[in-house]
């Protein structure tokens, strides 16, 4: 798989966990169901972000298994 392009996913992820963090540390949610809608935006692009780094892994494993 391409490198550039997992690390391209890994640094958008992290970006964009970052800047909902930063919205939602700010007290800015305008009420409880917008903080819950940040909070699974953060567990989404978390979870995201676990299922490539398991692909990469797997990859990886499977390259040195040939």
């Amino acid at each position: 798989m391409d490198d550039k392009l997992i690390k391209y996913l890994l640094i958008e992820f992290d970006k964009l966990r970052a800047e909902q963090s930063v919205f939602l540390n700010s007290g800015r949610a305008a009420d409880y169901a917008e903080y819950r809608h940040l909070c699974g935006v953060i567990r989404g692009l978390t979870h995201a972000e676990s299922i490539v780094k398991d692909l990469v892994q797997r990859l990886e494993r499977s390259d040195d298994d040939d």
